[in-house]
């Protein structure tokens, strides 16, 4: 790979970073402000909401002038939610000025990938982009959860930093660096010399052109099943963050400092995916890996099980001055979810990169993530919602666990049957390229 793909993979792994911390951030403020307790997933509900919002408008913004500036412009809107975050506004709405930024940072941060790429080189891009993706989940919960357990937010505040008067303030600003790291190598990211269309005053044009892309990406035999794929797993994957968060609660008896790690190993596994299937699964492949879907839904049943492991000590550590233990219970339940996250990442990337080479060829890189990004993200929307309701109504999470990794099965099962009878009438499958390198 050119030396510009990793500034654009650096570029996006702290953007992504940031935004990850900021979320543990937030659930925490919220706990400490005794919010209810759907106000929780209610946080990403408001930061999903302006990717459906702004769907129509998003991809033709990123493709009116060169990637790094769309990607510098948006992520100086992060830095602007999280500085408002710091100055006093409610999580929520500071947290949906982030969602703002991520909405417009999208279609770029994708969209690059097609413009500097040859195309047999996008499952590869994928997979490095999935797995620094999920490297930054990992850290990103990881820093999160440390800047707000006691031992390293005591040592923060001790920095006596001028008007830093609480640990969430210095939680905050250290989230709010990052994102500044992000926004220099944004400045750093190639042109990639594609012309650039200018961008539309009509609103209305650019709604019936959205409209149009939707249509063309939903009627392609190849576009439909990997972009229902995607759109499932998205959704799914940004509602099992807080069933992973709550389990850990009831279920296990984990404080959130500490559970917001299990969300890293969720992201192991997934990054673990995420290499083997860029080195093993061409493009021609892709729809091969759609059982590992179905397989994943029935695997989260194991998670109702799992806190039946009885608790024996196989080890002790220290860590910031407070005791740590490890259990045969925790070493089940980072098995568990290192295989789940596993399984999920192997079948994205594949299908990730089948959706972005179908929608590059249809209609642009810009216009193609933007409808990628407005499904996507209205599956979380509404799974989201679903979630918090059963949450509201109190519905215990063994059952909400149960529920959702059937209905993550049937559908991928459903998905399956759909490409087996497009490709009765025709092998799309066929006319990708088949290889690695």
């Amino acid at each position: 790979m050119p030396l510009g793909f990793y500034i654009i993979m650096a570029a996006q792994f702290f953007s992504a970073l940031a935004d990850n911390a900021l979320l543990i951030v937030s659930i925490a403020l919220l706990k400490d402000m005794q919010a209810p307790p759907q106000y929780e997933p209610m946080l990403k509900f408001f930061f999903t909401i302006s990717y459906v919002a702004l769907a129509a408008f998003v991809g033709a913004y990123a493709d009116s002038m060169p990637k790094w500036r769309v990607m510098l412009i948006s992520n100086t809107i992060k830095i602007g939610g999280c500085m408002t975050m710091l100055f006093g506004m409610h999580p929520l709405f500071a947290y949906a000025i982030v969602g703002l930024g991520a909405a417009a940072y999208s279609p770029a941060k994708y969209g690059i990938l097609t413009e500097y790429l040859p195309h047999r080189l996008l499952v590869v891009a994928n997979g490095w982009i999935e797995g620094l993706t999920i490297g930054a989940i990992i850290l990103g919960t990881g820093i999160g959860g440390a800047l707000i357990f006691p031992g390293v937010s005591d040592k923060l505040l001790s920095l006596n930093i001028p008007f830093m008067d609480t640990s969430f303030e210095m939680a905050l600003l250290v989230v709010g660096l990052i994102y500044l790291l992000a926004a220099i190598f944004n400045l750093f990211v190639p042109d990639t010399g594609v012309d650039h269309k200018p961008l539309k005053n009509n609103p209305l044009y650019l709604l019936h052109d959205f409209n149009h892309c939707l249509k063309l990406l939903w009627r392609d035999k190849l576009g439909q099943i990997s972009l229902a794929v995607t759109t499932l797993f998205w959704g799914a994957g940004a509602t099992l963050q807080f069933i992973v968060l709550k389990w850990a609660d009831d279920s296990l008896g984990i404080e959130l400092s500490k559970a917001s790690l299990l969300q890293g190993v969720v992201a192991i596994g997934i990054s673990v995916g995420a290499v083997m299937a860029a080195r093993k699964i061409t493009l021609r492949r892709s729809p091969s890996v759609i059982p590992l879907g179905i397989a994943m839904g029935f695997a989260m049943f194991l998670m109702v099980a799992v806190p039946y492991v009885p608790q024996i000590p196989l080890t002790n550590f220290e860590l910031m001055g407070h005791a740590m233990a490890i259990d045969l219970r925790m070493i089940a339940v980072m098995l568990l979810l290192v295989a789940v996250g596993a399984m999920a990442g192997f079948f994205v990337v594949p299908m990730n990169a089948l959706l972005q080479h179908r929608g590059h060829i249809l209609m642009g890189a810009g216009h193609s993530i933007a409808v990628q990004n407005f499904n996507e993200n209205l599956s979380i929307l509404v799974m989201i919602l679903l979630y918090a309701l059963l949450i509201w109504l109190d519905v215990s999470i063994s059952a909400v666990i149960i529920a959702f990794g059937l209905f993550m099965a049937v559908s991928m099962f459903i998905i399956q049957r759909k490409h087996f009878a497009n490709q009765r009438e025709f092998d799309s499958v066929a006319l990708l390229d088949d290889s690695k390198h």
